[in-house]
């Protein structure tokens, strides 16, 4: 009768594995010590961008920090991010400033000034340094159009952005200039979306 070979203990190889890249992560973890305010930026075409960033407000909301929102577009929408925010009281200033995607007013002008009021009002919601976070949901839509200047955007964010506070900045096509002073860029990629076939924005979903 032959000896049947004895197979591995895979469980002691998996825990002799995790303990390596546990040595390992560790090891790289001990090197990161810098604390900052991050400039975050969320693009593509896929959905989850403004998603992900209020993940991010809510989260900070955990902790127990006051955040900001900036609406540059969606202001005329009811969405459940604005019901679910207002529940935290003090915590949370919401600026829905928007009058809704720019095909709505199809003016340009109205559009400019709209842009240039929620820009200002976060300025003063950044330069005040009393938030965690500000999101400036949909800017990256103004600067696409040109309703604000990308210049300006990030000249003001690199000479006035207070150290600690961290600034989130969504929608599509975020300017490669945008892009190359972020500390954190995300890009969302869109594989199958239900609005293609036929599926209309549901509540709790889109918004």
């Amino acid at each position: 009768m032959t000896d049947e070979p004895v197979a591995p203990d895979i469980d002691a190889r998996h825990a002799e594995k995790m303990k390596k890249k546990k040595a390992v992560r560790d090891k790289i973890l001990a090197t990161k010590t810098v604390e900052k305010g991050l400039i975050i930026v969320h693009t593509g075409k896929g959905k989850g961008k403004s998603t992900a960033a209020f993940g991010m407000v809510f989260r900070s909301l955990g902790h127990g920090f006051p955040v900001a929102v900036v609406q540059f577009v969606k202001g005329a929408w009811e969405t459940g991010e604005r019901f679910a925010l207002e529940r935290f009281g003090d915590l949370v200033s919401i600026n829905t400033l928007g009058e809704g995607f720019t095909w709505e007013t199809q003016d340009r002008q109205r559009d400019i000034a709209a842009a240039r009021h929620a820009w200002e009002t976060a300025k003063d919601l950044i330069r005040g340094g009393a938030h965690h976070i500000v999101l400036l949901d949909e800017l990256n839509i103004v600067l696409r159009y040109d309703y604000l200047p990308v210049q300006e955007v990030i000249d003001f964010l690199l000479a006035e952005k207070p150290a600690d506070v961290h600034v989130v900045i969504t929608g599509r096509n975020a300017p490669d200039a945008l892009i190359e002073i972020a500390d954190l860029v995300t890009e969302m990629e869109m594989i199958k979306h239900p609005f293609r076939s036929g599926v209309k924005a549901q509540k709790g979903i889109e918004f």
